[in-house]
């Protein structure tokens, strides 16, 4: 069940790829707000159906959990608004990894800690490890793209130097 629910986590992550990408494309030709109410007005209608037609009934309402756990809500609003910023300037290899680097930062910091109700598990050296790997693939992501990005007349005069 673990494998499952962790290829189910990278097709999620595939998912938000493709959605960053479209969102990106989207903003840049329609504005960055208006392509984030499509995102979350088209993303709630689905969702809306799928709790009608698939979500069996929970003991709790909404209105009956602790009001603080419906603020995770609000922390999707600056991911999509970022995103179609980022995607547009950066690309969406770039900005897929430096979101990536500051989920893994962030989970670690609630693991570590045990915040808003999971259960605590301690940072460690793999862990660590991991971060700084993510990191060094953000550099490199990074520098292979802003290569990629030199107008011509400047890779020509680069090129030029060094004959």
């Amino acid at each position: 069940m673990n494998i499952l629910m962790i290829i189910l986590a990278v097709v999620g992550g595939a998912f938000l790829s493709m959605q960053a990408a479209i969102g990106g494309k989207l903003g840049s030709n329609v504005g960055v707000f208006r392509s984030a109410f499509l995102t979350f007005s088209v993303g709630a209608l689905v969702t809306a159906l799928l709790i009608f037609f698939f979500e069996p009934k929970q003991a709790q309402t909404l209105l009956d959990v602790p009001k603080w756990q419906l603020l995770g809500a609000l922390c999707g609003v600056p991911y999509i608004v970022i995103m179609v910023l980022a995607v547009q300037r950066i690309g969406a290899a770039v900005a897929t990894v430096a979101v990536i680097f500051g989920q893994l930062a962030m989970s670690m910091l609630i693991d570590n800690y045990g915040w808003l109700g999971n259960e605590a598990i301690h940072f460690s050296g793999t862990r660590l490890g991991a971060v700084i790997c993510l990191g060094i693939a953000l550099f490199f992501i990074y520098s292979s793209s802003k290569a990629k990005n030199i107008p011509a007349e400047i890779k020509e005069s680069q090129s030029s130097a060094r004959n």
